[in-house]
Parts: C-alpha cells; structure tokens; sequence
C-alpha cells in the first residue's frame, strides 16, 4: 500500500460519508426539498446533523490531507515513516466518522487530532 492508496481510499471514504449524510437529509427534509431550490434553509438534526458536520470536516481534511500526499510523492519523499504517517491519518479518519455520528465527543477529538498532527508531519517529511 502506498500514500496514494491511501488517499484513493480516504476519497472513497469521503464519498461514503456524503452518502450517508445524503440519506438522512432525505429522511428527515424529504426528497421534494432536496431536489428543489433550497431557497428556505432548513437544517438537520441528530445523527442527520453529525454527518453533515463530519461530512464537512471531511472535505476540509481532504483539502489538507491530498496536497501532502501529492508533495511526498512528488518529491520522491516517500519512505516507511510517510506511509505510517497517511495509515495514521486513514484510521484516524475511519475513527473519526462513527464517532462524530453517534456523539462520542472525547474519541471524535482524539480521531480529529491524531488525522492533523498525520498531516503534518507528511508535510514535514515533504520538505
């Protein structure tokens, strides 16, 4: 496995939660209301609500997570500790989303943390 795997998989896992934050938008605002204009904001609430704000997230780390892994392999930068770097960064994310969904806040937190500091360093090991 390879960083690029690795963000091909976080993308797939991106794609994943925009489903599911999808379906339950439907259950809650009604298909009619997703398929119109949305002029009249409503909102989400409950599990709905968590995955549209972890959905949200997601695209922000993926924002982060792609220009690092691009810059470690375009500066031919990958080595074992890059790898375990985007590994970390892939479970903490997979952590991550069950945790935002069902409201476990301290584990949420400690999955957001570890997938920035994973980041981080894979723009460290870039340079």
């Amino acid at each position: 496995m390879t960083e690029i795997t690795i963000l091909v998989l976080y993308g797939l896992l991106v794609i994943l939660t925009l489903i599911l934050q999808a379906t339950g938008a439907m259950t809650q605002l009604g298909m009619g209301y997703l398929l119109g204009a949305r002029d009249e904001g409503r909102t989400v609430s409950g599990i709905a609500g968590r995955l549209e704000r972890a959905l949200n997230n997601s695209v922000t780390a993926m924002v982060l997570f792609a220009p690092a892994v691009l810059l470690i392999v375009i500066t031919e930068s990958a080595t074992n500790q890059s790898l375990l770097a985007a590994q970390a960064f892939l479970l903490a994310r997979l952590v991550y989303l069950p945790a935002y969904a069902f409201g476990l806040t301290g584990i949420r937190s400690l999955a957001w943390t570890v997938g920035l500091l994973s980041t981080a360093l894979l723009y460290f090991l870039s340079l």
